[in-house]
């Protein structure tokens, strides 16, 4: 099942864009601000979540908040269109039906990296959890769901803390079910490392070894019970701080690799970057027989002639969708007749494309 197009209406820079795909990578090149990046994020829109850029939806409008945006696409037979309506929430309709956007996340698998996750093994735990995170739903489509059962039991239980409710038994309740959703997400998080440390290669971009970290309040804790113990000890403690202070909303990850076991954070930043990319590459053979779609926003512009070389070997061998950016076609070079090339300019605000011949 492949994504065969994509349009856009009022989405950021561009008024209008259709955008036909095939097996082939898509190289999209032009100026900074010419509405490169902007596509991808529109295509990133047809997972569940915010994006790639993590907007809300009224930002993402071209005419601005009070203004609304559609994105439709065709994958394999099915139709989905995402869509926020001026002055209304962002809806998601799978063959002319609402739906969640959960189900999103169960006919298309989309995989993205960003210049400002270079910093991934430098920034807070938020980042690197949010990363797991995206990789986990990618090969556990449920993942979505558990998570927002667990967001739902745990701003209920805040609120009984900032609030100074002491009764246990407004609690037993909500800890029961963060302690059973909780640990289906640390499953599912361990098992999504697995997978990706299976699907690694060794060569241009190093293999890691991937920990799921406690964090802390032992954010690593696959047992509901264990959980639920956990929160019904630290009550007291909890309710001093107004927030729960345990459980997988406070996990980490950490990365290690090569004969001396080098830390992600402690590595170069052209290691690191490598790095990123060898877990991206990896995700992608993990899922497949699943639709995937990569979105790699200015990844050559920070690797040299040899490295994006092997990259866009590895990137025609996946089995997957790719739509790469970048500032000028030279950029792409080493791809050949292996991928299209669409040209980006702005004019007057607006964006405009054409297709290149390779």
């Amino acid at each position: 099942m492949t994504l065969r197009q994509v349009s856009l209406a009022q989405f950021r820079s561009w008024s209008r864009l259709d955008l036909d795909l095939n097996d082939q990578p898509l190289a999209i090149f032009g100026p900074n601000g010419s509405g490169k990046t902007n596509i991808l994020e529109a295509v990133s829109m047809l997972a569940p979540g915010r994006g790639l850029r993590a907007a809300p939806a009224p930002e993402q409008a071209r005419q601005g908040p009070g203004a609304g945006w559609r994105i439709h696409a065709a994958l394999g037979d099915h139709a989905i269109e995402t869509q926020a309506p001026p002055g209304q929430p962002r809806g998601v309709a799978i063959d002319d039906k609402p739906v969640a956007q959960t189900a999103l996340g169960r006919l298309l698998r989309i995989i993205w990296l960003v210049p400002a996750m270079d910093r991934l093994w430098s920034d807070p735990p938020e980042a690197r959890r949010r990363f797991l995170d995206r990789v986990t739903l990618s090969l556990f489509p449920d993942h979505a769901d558990l998570a927002l059962t667990y967001d739902k039991a745990m701003r209920e239980r805040n609120r009984l803390l900032k609030d100074q409710i002491a009764d246990p038994g407004w609690y037993r309740a909500l800890e029961a079910q963060m302690g059973d959703a909780g640990a289906a997400l640390t499953r599912n998080r361990q098992g999504a490392l697995t997978a990706i440390m299976a699907a690694q290669d060794d060569g241009d971009f190093p293999a890691a070894t991937l920990l799921l970290l406690p964090g802390e309040g032992q954010a690593n804790d696959p047992d509901p019970d264990s959980i639920a113990d956990r929160l019904s000890a630290m009550r007291s403690r909890d309710m001093a701080a107004g927030r729960s202070l345990s459980g997988p909303h406070r996990a980490d990850l950490g990365a290690h690799w090569g004969p001396q076991d080098m830390p992600a954070a402690l590595s170069s930043t052209g290691e690191q970057k490598a790095l990123l990319l060898s877990l991206v590459l990896a995700n992608a053979r993990a899922l497949s027989g699943q639709p995937v779609v990569l979105l790699l926003d200015e990844v050559a512009a920070h690797l040299d002639a040899d490295r994006r070389a092997a990259l866009y070997d590895r990137i025609c061998g996946l089995p997957a969708q790719s739509l790469l950016t970048g500032t000028g076609p030279e950029l792409f070079d080493a791809f050949g007749p292996r991928a299209r090339r669409l040209g980006v300019a702005k004019t007057d605000g607006l964006s405009a494309a054409r297709e290149i011949a390779g």
